[in-house]
């Protein structure tokens, strides 16, 4: 049997390269999914693609009023939401601290930061009216050690760890774990296009060829990790952290011929 069936999922950032792979193996594991995002068109031909149990929500994290109707969505076409992934996520042009605005700051804080508690705030009633369920929230292995030129990011990513542990403890009883991913390079449009106001983008300072596993990351190796903790399989998994980076954090592999 899928995984979850008769379940929802409600996936932020649904339309980007990491967020459509969730969408679409949430779907294909039998739940029917909502898509939340800014990018209608690109919403639409997903919902298209998928067919049956699929629907887009027009939602901007960073508004409550947003969310909430999103989750009105969730609740009224499938009649319950399960499964929050709080995915959206958006990447400042490098910039050392003293050459960041203040405007690049409360940007990258307001979609990354805020609008993960946003969702955790306004998606929990739901979740608790399900009898239960999970919130994933997509972070980042630069929330774990510091990067030079991203401190807008890193800060949202940090203050996602904390939010997430805090939730773990406030809704654990209410049936609601609360987990993290951390990725790190991963070959979609997010690392391989500049952000906003940027010349480089974030994959041309990293080279997977030191990595243990000498590769980028997929977009399906984060969905794999993901549908595991937001199902049933990790329900004794709560207010955790999941490294998904190839080896990344752990410094230099040793090379072949030098074992």
């Amino acid at each position: 049997m899928p995984r979850f069936d008769n379940q929802t999922v409600l996936v932020t950032g649904g339309t980007g390269g990491q967020g459509s792979s969730h969408v679409r193996a949430f779907h294909a594991e039998g739940a029917n999914v909502v898509i939340g995002g800014l990018d209608a068109d690109r919403g639409a031909a997903l919902v298209d693609e998928l067919g049956t149990r699929a629907r887009f929500a027009r939602l901007d994290v960073r508004d409550e009023r947003s969310w909430s109707a999103a989750v009105h969505a969730a609740e009224s076409a499938f009649g319950a939401l399960n499964v929050l992934v709080n995915n959206a996520g958006v990447q400042n042009p490098p910039a050392t601290i003293e050459d960041t605005d203040q405007a690049t700051w409360s940007r990258i804080l307001d979609v990354n930061l805020t609008g993960t508690f946003l969702g955790i705030k306004v998606a929990a009633p739901a979740l608790r009216r399900a009898g239960g369920g999970a919130i994933v929230n997509i972070a980042s292995t630069m929330a774990l050690g510091g990067t030079a030129h991203y401190a807008p990011y890193v800060a949202s990513k940090w203050a996602v760890r904390g939010l997430t542990r805090t939730a773990a403890l406030e809704l654990g009883r209410d049936n609601i774990r609360v987990n993290t991913i951390h990725p790190g390079v991963v070959a979609t449009p997010f690392i391989h296009e500049p952000a906003a106001g940027a010349t480089a983008a974030i994959a041309d300072f990293y080279s997977p060829e030191p990595f243990a596993v000498p590769r980028l990351g997929e977009p399906a190796d984060v969905t794999r990790l993901l549908l595991f903790l937001a199902s049933s399989d990790a329900s004794f998994v709560t207010g955790s952290e999941y490294v998904i980076d190839g080896g990344l954090l752990l410094g230099p592999a040793l090379q072949a011929e030098a074992a």
